[in-house]
């Protein structure tokens, strides 16, 4: 396989899932929802981990249950001071540098999110493109419409691009499209539920497509095996 591009998911695929900004971002989550439904956290906890199986993302969910301030939603998740919760790695920049193929970001998070992550990281100049869920229309991973649009920012196919996530329905997703997707980390979220949409469930649940996901266990295992991946 020629490889020409990478996109990479940004959050628990760049950086750690165990990092506090992962738990940050949860936490101001489960606020939203229990705030948005009047119910304890604990019954918000409960109530997304049953309904986000179905859903691209929790902004989709609490879309379907009446949320129409989308940008006040993303506010509130990713305030400015979000990225204090992140340390900088020192060794991600070296990695990155040492990777001559072009790469960009597909993330289901806002642009000032990717930003503020990249810049904390020290690696913003290492992406050519970022493709936020404003550029999808707030329809993310793993709708196909996500992918597309993330490769037309980038000039990509899914020929030649390499796509990189943390989670089971966002490879599953890019593999759907006949793309090389990579699986990232061993912590990873569950597959789609079988209440999902028509549209969504067009992404299988595990077993992945064979031969068109790999795995790695984090970041730093990629060059490992991108020299594997010219024999697929």
């Amino acid at each position: 396989m020629k490889i020409t591009r990478l996109i990479f998911d940004l959050d628990s695929t760049l950086y750690a899932p165990t990092a506090d900004i992962t738990a940050g971002f949860l936490n101001r989550t489960i606020a939203f929802v229990s705030d948005f439904f009047n119910i304890s956290r604990e019954e918000a906890r409960e109530k997304r981990l049953r309904n986000l199986p179905n859903f691209s993302t929790t902004l989709e969910w609490l879309q379907s249950e009446g949320l129409t301030d989308v940008e006040g939603y993303l506010a509130y998740m990713h305030p400015e001071s979000e990225a204090d919760e992140l340390e900088a790695d020192a060794n991600l920049r070296p990695l990155l540098e040492s990777i001559g193929i072009p790469k960009s970001i597909l993330t289901n998070s806002p642009l000032e999110h990717a930003e503020r992550v990249l810049k904390k990281l020290n690696v913003a100049d290492e992406f050519e493109s970022i493709c936020d869920i404003r550029d999808c229309n707030f329809r993310g991973k793993p709708y196909e419409t996500a992918y597309r649009a993330a490769l037309k920012k980038c000039g990509g196919t899914t020929d030649g691009t390499l796509f990189f996530d943390d989670q089971f329905k966002y490879v599953d997703g890019y593999a759907a499209l006949g793309g090389v997707a990579v699986l990232v980390g061993t912590h990873n979220g569950p597959p789609l539920g079988a209440g999902a949409s028509p549209e969504l469930s067009a992404v299988s649940a595990p077993p992945l497509h064979p031969g068109r996901v790999l795995r790695m266990a984090d970041i730093y295992a990629l060059p490992a095996l991108l020299k594997q991946i010219v024999d697929l």
